[in-house]
């Protein structure tokens, strides 16, 4: 009990925390301080996508932390030569830029698209068109691109130059296209805090379509759904689509913070020197961690992801109590008959881990959770739906 009462007495109280606390744990097995195992289907929010204490990841990171630990970026460092390099080849972007989270990767492609139709459309086209429903990070910037009030409600003023769309409704994304000097569109394949809720292949040609009419960037956030998870590398891939930029984090650093811009043909050179910057971004060791964990994300392990996806989803949306269950891969949003607070408390006292995303339960489980841990917890999930 001492880490929750010096953690209620000196942290900031932003997190409505479950009264657990995580002492150690291997894979998708943690362990608390009371002395019991949970089975993770949170992943530190998606981040751990092979699970706790990762052999390879960690040998990975401590092998850079014996050479060195930190570099400014006026100086070169192989890993995230080397990181960047994989992440070319696999997507066919053309160049990253490196930050340390979720937020500074989207706050970095707003910047880039600014830029470049302030260079090639002129200063006027700067508005940003985003999606009711979406999460894009908690800066200023990203606040305002989010389209959600619940977000903005006590933060004002945000920054402008921000426009939302129905998601669905492609003749209100293309009057907004062509009422509004725009400089692109941001989109998640599957909104996450909006409530696991993909967008859909009509929806996602639509945005395609209007991008290349009103020539305006076609922008990925990948945060939560990419490196795998989707059951592809990135969730824009299931739909066919080929974005301008794409920012990602989460689970590409296993663990460590970092952020990533990627950069397609349009935009590759949009920044020069000077243009934008970071001390942490690209740090060494987050990089040979990442590397490591891009490395092992192939056919076999996304073949993997889709066979517990389909497992889940055969299990849940027949079980008393669960309505619906929505989302893509190993990113699933269970809609359920109680709070979604209550079902995930009685989830942790039947030791399974979830988090919530609006009004439904979110499951992220690592990529690579053994199919017996993970039958073993749906199980317990079917059983807390049906109390």
């Amino acid at each position: 009990m001492l880490t929750q009462t010096l953690d209620q007495q000196y942290l900031a109280h932003t997190y409505n925390r479950f009264p657990l606390e995580i002492v150690g744990g291997k894979g998708s097995l943690l362990r608390g301080a009371d002395g019991r195992e949970y089975i993770d289907l949170g992943s530190g929010i998606g981040v751990n996508i092979f699970g706790m204490d990762d052999d390879e990841w960690r040998n990975a990171v401590t092998a850079q932390l014996g050479r060195f630990q930190h570099v400014s970026n006026l100086y070169y460092s192989e890993p995230a030569a080397k990181l960047a390099q994989m992440l070319c080849e696999r997507t066919g972007l053309k160049r990253v830029f490196f930050s340390n989270s979720g937020a500074e990767s989207n706050e970095c492609a707003i910047k880039a698209a600014r830029k470049w139709a302030a260079e090639h459309k002129g200063p006027e086209y700067c508005s940003i068109i985003t999606l009711r429903g979406s999460f894009h990070g908690r800066t200023l910037g990203t606040l305002a691109a989010t389209g959600q009030d619940v977000f903005h409600r006590d933060y004002q003023p945000l920054p402008g130059g921000f426009l939302y769309a129905q998601p669905g409704e492609c003749e209100a994304l293309e009057r907004l296209a062509a009422e509004h000097p725009c400089a692109a569109i941001l989109f998640e394949a599957v909104q996450g805090e909006g409530g696991v809720r993909p967008i859909g292949q009509e929806f996602a040609s639509c945005l395609q379509e209007v991008c290349r009419k009103h020539d305006l960037l076609l922008m990925a956030d990948e945060v939560q759904l990419g490196n795998g998870r989707s059951g592809s590398l990135y969730g824009y891939m299931n739909y066919g689509l080929q974005p301008d930029v794409v920012s990602t984090a989460k689970g590409i650093g296993g663990g460590l913070p970092l952020g990533v811009t990627m950069f397609g043909e349009r935009v590759a050179d949009v920044f020069h020197p000077g243009d934008h910057g970071t001390t942490f971004g690209g740090n060494p060791v987050c990089c040979a961690g990442a590397v490591n964990i891009l490395s092992r994300i192939d056919d076999r392990l996304l073949e993997g992801v889709r066979e517990r996806s389909d497992y889940l989803r055969r299990t849940l949306q027949a079980a008393p109590g669960i309505r619906s269950v929505t989302g893509m891969g190993l990113m699933l949003g269970l809609e359920i008959d109680i709070p979604a607070r209550e079902f995930a408390e009685r989830a942790l006292r039947e030791g399974v881990l979830v988090t919530t995303a609006k009004q439904k339960i979110r499951l992220l489980p690592a990529l690579n959770i053994p199919m017996e841990l993970l039958k073993t917890a749906a199980q317990a999930l079917v059983h807390c739906a049906a109390e």
